[in-house]
């Protein structure tokens, strides 16, 4: 026996066995066709066939074999046979079942029996020379036939076979004898017109091979009739024994037969029919003794006489055929079961097993201990009703109970006229009520037996044995009730109640291991509805993880219960995260679902396809949805990116006639839903026989693959068509498949409308769906008529051809992991209990995806900008620089280029902002396909930036060209004035030169002090002209108000000037400029954004005065847009015309002044005369030294570095400083704050809880923009007082400048004529120009009257470089951190604010801002609702508070009404049709805005005082909310 299982390759399984687990696992054999290259291959290839079902299972033999050409010219025939190319089919069996687990061996039986394969009795074990009886492994099958005695036609008879009493009859062998018995036994169990191999006969493929391990066992068939005269071979069931070998070598068997049968036929060759195996058991009379033979002869005869046989008896089948040998068979056959009552049931040949020292299977100690806790259990039922209320008392009623009120509590569909919160409250109360209840029940007797058995090494035996004996139970009930369901529900006239009360009989008396199953979630789930600390609840914690033991190891998990439709949310998710941590990092799983209507074949097809241990039977089989797990080799775990699959069973969706029944409709649209989320292939299966019925299905369906196009899951749909035998199926079916797609479209459509999605007109956009390979044709289970007819060969193939294709599917997607699956399963179940299919960012995985792309996205659009004020900087200094060391165009020009430059730069930033968000979209990370729907608002978000950026630079381009043109005219005139000095300073300094004596300094000094009064008077004080700042402001504000129509230009019309504008505080009018609705509300909120716009104008006026630059039109028309922005953003306050004008004068009041003094102040400073004159000084120090031949080197070099380059870099600090430190802020530490606006808010929320302050929450509510700037700043000192960051910062940008000065002055040097200081000097500035803005009167000065040498003025300069460096350096750590932000062009609080603040708009109920992504966004969203009162909202009649939360309000059937309404009701499930920009998700579970409801039921006195209002009526369980629950809440 080694060398064969040597041969075959299984002699590490003879002791380490093989494992169902193992067999049904996926690996490269299970999904291709390889060929079978070695004997070792064999085994596995059997049991690859023999669990699809394919009754090839047989044929299992080398692809290859050395000589089989010659074969027939080879004289030794039986030598061939022996060829080790080849192994009897009967030996692969016996080597299989020896190295087999108890649980495979179960298994391969089942299906052997499928297949109408004989199955082993008596398993031999020639290495020890010990027989087993096979009890264990036949335990599981159940037949179900219709004998011709029954009076009833509709009648059967379903049992489990190895309990069934019946007449055995065996057949054996007696020598060599001339007559094949194996293949007579065929014929005799086969009807004429279906011939099956039933046993392995000589004829087969391989079966002429002699056998080297398999002599001695004992086959078991049974010959099952279905109740039809013409069709049935035995009116009454028969089992039928076949010893393999000769008896005379296998006495044991032998003699285990003939005492257990009705009757033995002996196959004997005539030379040994004289011997003790023909004449001892006959004496014993145990059965009745045939012998069969090929002839008759005298030897016979005289034997025959000798031993006192009867000569009826014996049978030979000399010159007849091989139909009438079989016909004479029967009759005998027929004749002793007549003659002969015996019957046995295999249970009780076991016991005889025992007597004569043969080993029975189930006898191992492991299963007997198993038996012994099932059966403790199984014995106390009498009644199934009974034993379910009293051992399993948490489902049922309270179960029904709890399921209702958990999906009424996310309805709201008795709501009526109460409160939102507190009738949310009232069914809290009621929940936490039952699930006292179900606390106090406790853990009956049984259930503890239940998890003590299930805890121990042999559950998977317990487990079993518990299956089988409630089935037996349950068979002597459940048969009957299914078949009248069966025919009630096929009859359409039937009563509707008496299928009700059938379906209900069939629901209470069913008992399964699920429902034990079910008892433990329930009791998991009241327990932690206690506190952490509870004793009971610590003594229950464990339970999850021993059903994710048993998922693991192969067993269902209930996920939908099928009585209550409802999932126990709390206990899955407990399981999978045990599950997750057992098999953590390998979690990545993918999901396939079965869908389709009852006894459509569903169950069958999935185990077939996978071998999975679903329940199957007829009627409601199936209830709700089970899961099990496939486990997938390491081989195959590339391939197909993942490590299990998770299947989905479910129950077949009803019928439209049953629809009125119990909501069945609705349960069907609730299942369809969930399991087509959770899975990324779904089957839909098709019968055809059912084919009326399938319209319905398929809009349920339809319906479900819309709702997840809708979050971009992406699953791929197969149409499995059922019972199509035609083997031009695919070809013929191509006009049905046509109809099919046509009915699908039309049903897509319709269900589009239902949903309001009109832009799904196909099938195929919902789904990944193709004509020519996403439909399957299935032929009949069936190669005849049940139950004797085998598994069609047609349908185990086309079954595995459906796995194939699904594995090939499998290698295009990208897995999840568990942890995923338990967020979608909470998410999908969520929505579902809701009715609310359209899912948006209630489900977590959804809002992640979103939350992800959101900071991806912020995070180029957070380049680009940086980049674009890197750019624009560069650009206004270039334009700020212009004319002063070169003229090669006219400032437009250079204005005109920078702006088509900014152009180009911001269409290649979109374009790889747009080809970013495609590859994002493409790699698939972060579950992108989730929020496909948001991958156009991102590209129109990356088009507006860019629209934004290019308003933004040619504001800045068009301000620098105006500061630029100003200057220049300027400039001019200096520049006429400062040559004419240095002429008359030259000529002076000639007739100094030419007087004999020398000068002393105070003559020098009077000499000087005389030209330059001289020259000033010979030149004409040219002053800029002066202009009225207050009348173009107005002007301005005529222009800006112009488009707003006839009334606000005749209001205007009025205002003649603006001097007595904008005095004192702004008090916001009282007069008719808001409706009467919530006056004092608004007024107040009003009051709020008037005082934020004025002091944001304030500041922009205020940053303008520290530029020192001269007022341009573009200040006024910042500040009006400023102003329009805010008032936009802020339309909900139905701010009037009058009130905007109103606003607009009081500001343009103020700044106009300040722009005014602005404007004088620049006059003033820029006179060219008075220019000249700050110079007086310098002209006289260069006179000075000129006249004594000083060297001027180090003077020049002073003035260049404290006049030009000092001014120029603090200038490029203050512009620059600003957006660095907003940068550090965005991509350092803190980026997770600024990140999104989702994790800002969040942000910010936290904080305050930590705070926990009222006042601080008053102010983050009445002042957000305030509140919020304020909080960033925060955010802004914090970080950068740390640890000396903003000194490094501006270390940093000051040592990269430096070094370019540096390099500048060394490159400038190498670059002059020798003692051309000024060309070295402007070289230097032409280096720098794009950098730093130089002045340039002050340049112009150093390069003239000097005689400076060139190198050392160099060194000079280095030196001074250097120690400017250091002064600046010790300026940054002298300074105080305010004055440094209050220098700032840009401060960092405000860059922030921007990126986080979005689009301003806020909920039109709450006022909680938008958090949506991007600046284009199509629909406004808050993540986190708040409580109205919180809002100053409160009841008219009794003056309190609300409580209620728009997000609850908009799944109730409340109204409201408002401006945007004509003060008309609404009903809040219909805002979106006043508020189309606006999506707001229903959510009212307990959970929705955990923190609003903590902080109102904290502050409700206090914002009530603040309100004068009256306290909010708190719901109870809002009180219970700890704070710890509220920052969890946040993520």
């Amino acid at each position: 026996m080694k060398k064969l299982l040597e041969i075959l390759g299984l002699v590490e399984y003879y002791d380490k066995k093989i494992s169902l687990h193992t067999v049904l696992q996926i690996d490269k054999t299970s999904i291709t066709d390889v060929t079978v290259q070695s004997l070792s291959d064999l085994p596995w290839l059997f049991l690859k066939r023999l669990m699809m079902l394919q009754r090839t299972a047989w044929s299992v033999k080398c692809s290859s074999s050395e000589g089989t050409e010659d074969s027939e010219w080879d004289d030794d025939q039986e030598n061939e046979s022996d060829s080790p190319q080849s192994v009897n089919p009967l030996d692969i069996l016996t080597a299989v079942f020896l190295c087999s687990d108890s649980f495979l061996q179960q298994e391969m039986i089942i299906k052997m029996s499928m297949c109408q394969f004989a199955v082993p009795l008596l398993l031999p074990n020639s290495e020890n020379n010990q027989i087993t009886l096979m009890l264990w492994a036949m335990r599981d099958i159940v037949k179900k036939y219709r004998t011709h005695s029954l009076s009833d036609p509709s009648a059967f008879v379903e049992e489990r076979i190895a309990l069934s009493e019946l007449p055995l009859v065996s057949f054996v062998r007696l020598g060599r004898c001339n007559i094949y018995k194996s293949e007579i036994l065929n014929k005799l169990l086969s009807n004429p017109q279906q011939y099956i191999d039933t046993f392995v006969h000589f004829n087969m493929d391989c079966g002429n091979i002699s056998k080297k391990i398999s002599n001695g066992l004992v086959e078991i068939a049974w010959y099952l009739p279905c109740g039809n005269k013409n069709i049935d071979v035995f009116a009454e069931p028969v089992a039928i024994a076949n010893l393999r070998g000769d008896i005379q070598d296998f006495e044991t068997q032998y003699t285990f037969l003939c005492e257990a049968s009705t009757a033995v036929f002996v196959f004997f060759e005539s030379q040994l029919l004289d011997s003790q195996f023909i004449s001892v058991p006959s004496q014993k009379s145990m059965a009745q003794l045939f012998f069969v033979g090929d002839s008759n002869n005298n030897s016979i005869k005289a034997t025959v006489n000798k031993l006192n046989l009867k000569k009826s008896n014996f049978i030979f089948k000399a010159k007849q055929n091989d139909a009438d040998f079989v016909d004479k068979i029967q009759s005998k056959l027929q004749e002793a079961i007549k003659n002969n009552d015996r019957k046995m049931s295999v249970v009780r040949l076991a016991e005889l097993a025992r007597k004569l020292g043969i080993l029975v299977d189930e006898e191992t100690e492991e299963c007997q201990r198993a038996k012994a806790s099932a059966d403790e259990i199984t014995s106390k039922i009498s009644d199934i009703v009974q034993f379910k209320k009293e051992e399993l008392p948490l489902q049922g009623e309270i179960l029904m109970k709890l399921a209702k009120l958990e999906k009424e509590e996310c309805r709201m569909q008795k709501v009526e006229d109460k409160s939102v919160e507190d009738y949310k409250n009232e069914l809290q109360i009621k929940k936490k009520k039952l699930r006292e209840e179900q606390n106090e029940t406790g853990i009956s007797v049984t259930m503890s037996c239940f998890i003590k058995a299930i805890s121990t090494t042999e559950r998977a035996f317990f487990l079993k044995w518990l299956r089988i004996n409630l089935e037996n139970r349950s068979h002597e009930v459940l048969p009957q009730l299914r078949e009248l369901y069966k025919q009630k529900y096929q009859d359409i006239c039937g009563n509707k109640t008496e299928i009700a009360e059938l379906d209900k009989k069939i629901s209470n008396s069913s008992l399964g291991v699920e429902h034990f199953i079910r008892e433990m979630s329930q009791l998991y789930e009241a327990a932690v509805s206690l506190p952490e600390d509870a004793p009971y609840r610590k003594q229950l914690e464990d339970l999850p993880k021993l059903c994710a033991q048993l998922l693991l190891d192969g067993f269902s998990l209930e996920l939908v219960n099928g009585d209550t439709s409802n999932i126990p949310e709390k206990w899955i998710t407990s399981v999978f995260s045990e599950l997750n941590t057992l098999v953590e990092p390998k979690n990545k799983i993918m999901v396939i679902t079965v869908l389709g209507v009852q006894s459509s074949g569903k169950s069958t097809l999935l185990n077939t396809m996978f071998g999975v241990q679903f329940a199957v039977s007829s009627g409601r089989c199936t209830r709700g949805a089970f899961i099990q797990l496939i486990n997938i080799t390491e081989e195959c775990k590339a391939e197909l990116h993942c490590d299990y699959i998770v299947i989905i069973d479910t129950e077949g969706l009803k019928s439209p006639e049953l629809a009125q029944l119990d909501n069945s409709h609705e349960h069907d649209n609730e299942l369809a839903t969930l399991v087509v989320g959770l899975s990324d292939v779904i089957i839909v299966n098709i019968a055809m026989e059912n084919s009326t019925e399938m319209k319905d299905i398929l809009q349920i369906i339809v319906h479900a693959f819309l709702r997840m196009k809708e979050i971009g899951k992406k699953h791929t749909c197969l149409f499995v068509h059922q019972n199509v035998a035609d083997v031009s199926a695919h070809v013929s079916n191509m006009r049905d498949r046509k109809f099919l797609l046509e009915q699908l479209d039309e049903m897509t459509q319709a269900a589009a409308k239902m949903e309001n999605k009109l832009e799904f007109k196909k099938f195929t956009d919902l789904m990944k769906y193709d004509t020519e390979t996403g439909d399957h044709y299935i032929p009949g289970l069936w190669h005849g008529n049940p139950p004797m007819a085998p598994v069609s060969i047609g349908y185990s193939e086309s079954v595995y051809a459906l796995k194939k294709h699904i594995m090939e599917i499998f290698k295009q997607y990208k897995p999840s992991d568990i942890n995923e699956f338990i967020r979608w399963t909470k998410d999908l179940w969520t929505a579902v209990k809701f009715e609310k299919f359209i899912f948006s960012f209630r489900n977590s995985l959804v809002a992640d995806a979103y939350m992800k792309l959101c900071t991806e996205y912020n995070s180029w659009d957070w380049t680009l900008r940086k980049q674009m004020h890197t750019w624009a900087l560069e650009a206004e200094t270039k334009i700020l620089n212009y004319g002063k060391f070169e003229k090669e165009c006219n400032v437009e020009d250079v204005r005109c280029h920078l702006q088509q430059e900014a152009e180009s730069e911001l269409s290649k930033g979109q374009d790889e902002i747009i080809d970013k968000i495609q590859s994002y979209y493409e790699k698939g990370e972060g579950h992108v396909e989730l929020v496909e729907s948001y991958r156009q608002d991102f590209i129109n978000s990356a088009k507006s930036l860019k629209t934004k950026l290019l308003n933004s630079v040619t504001r800045k381009l068009d301000a620098a060209l105006s500061r630029r043109n100003v200057k220049m005219s300027v400039e001019g005139i200096i520049k006429t004035y400062m040559d004419t000095m240095e002429k008359k300073v030259l000529h002076l300094l000639k007739d100094c030169r030419e007087k004999k004596s020398d000068m002393s300094d105070s003559m020098l000094d009077q000499a000087f002090k005389n030209m330059w009064q001289e020259t000033l008077r010979t030149l004409s004080d040219t002053e800029l002209p002066k202009q009225d700042i207050i009348k173009g402001v107005l002007k301005q504000l005529r222009e800006n108000l112009q488009p707003r129509g006839s009334s606000m230009a005749q209001s205007l019309d009025e205002v003649k000037d603006l001097e007595d504008k904008g005095h004192g505080k702004f008090v916001v009018p009282k007069g008719n400029f808001f409706s009467k609705i919530w006056n004092s509300q608004k007024i107040k909120r009003v009051e709020e954004m008037s005082e934020n716009l004025i002091r944001d104008c304030r500041e922009f006026v205020e940053t303008k005065r520290k530029c020192k630059v001269d007022y341009d039109d573009t200040h006024i028309r910042e500040i009006l847009n400023i102003i329009d922005e805010k008032l936009k953003a802020h339309e909900d306050l139905e701010i009037k015309e009058d009130f905007e004008l109103s606003l607009k004068l009081y500001i343009c009041g103020f700044a106009s002044r300040e722009f005014q003094k602005i404007h004088d102040q620049f006059i003033e400073k820029n006179n060219p005369l008075t220019a000249l004159k700050n110079l007086k000084n310098i002209y006289h120090s260069d006179f000075i030294d000129l006249y004594h031949e000083r060297d001027q080197c180090q003077k020049k070099a002073d003035e260049f570095t404290n006049n030009c380059l000092k001014p120029a870099l603090e200038r490029y600090m203050t512009e620059k400083l600003g957006m660095e430190m907003a940068d550090k802020m965005v991509i350092g530490e803190n980026s997770a704050i600024f990140g999104s606006r989702t994790t800002f808010q969040i942000s910010v929320l936290k904080n305050l809880l930590a705070e926990s302050k009222f006042k601080t929450y008053l102010e983050f509510i009445a002042s957000y923009e305030y509140f919020v700037k304020n909080f960033i700043f925060g955010k802004v000192k914090e970080h950068f007082t740390a640890e000396n960051r903003m000194i490094k910062l501006e270390e940093e940008l000051l040592n990269v400048v430096i070094s370019e000065i540096t390099q500048a002055i060394k490159d400038s040097e190498q670059d002059s004529e020798k003692n051309d200081i000024k060309g070295f000097i402007e070289n230097i500035c032409k280096k720098l120009e794009n950098r730093l803005v130089f002045p340039k009167e002050a340049v112009d000065k150093i390069s003239t009257l000097n005689n400076a040498n060139q190198k050392k003025i160099t060194e000079f300069l280095l030196c001074f470089v250097k120690d400017m460096d250091k002064s600046l350096k010790d300026g940054f750590k002298a300074r105080l951190f305010q004055n440094k932000i209050d220098s700032l062009q840009n401060k960092p609080e405000d860059v922030l604010f921007k990126r986080v603040h979005g689009c301003g708009k806020q909920c039109p109920f709450c006022k909680a801002p938008c958090e949506a992504g991007g600046e284009a966004h199509t629909k406004h969203f808050v993540l986190i609702h708040r409580p109205q009162g919180l809002g100053c909202y409160r009841w008219d009649d009794s003056k309190k508070l609300t409580t209620d939360i728009c997000s609850s309000l908009v799944h109730s059937d409340r109204n409201f009404k408002c401006h945007d309404t004509n003060f008309q009701w609404h009903k809040y499930k219909e805002y979106s049709k006043i508020y189309p920009h606006w999506q707001i998700d229903s959510d009212p579970s307990r959970e929705a805005s955990v923190y609003w409801k903590y902080v109102m039921a904290k502050f409700n006195e206090e914002f009530a005082k603040e309100y004068d209002a009256k306290p909010a009526d708190i719901p109870s369980y809002w009180k219970e909310i700890t704070k710890t629950q509220a920052e969890e809440s946040l993520k």
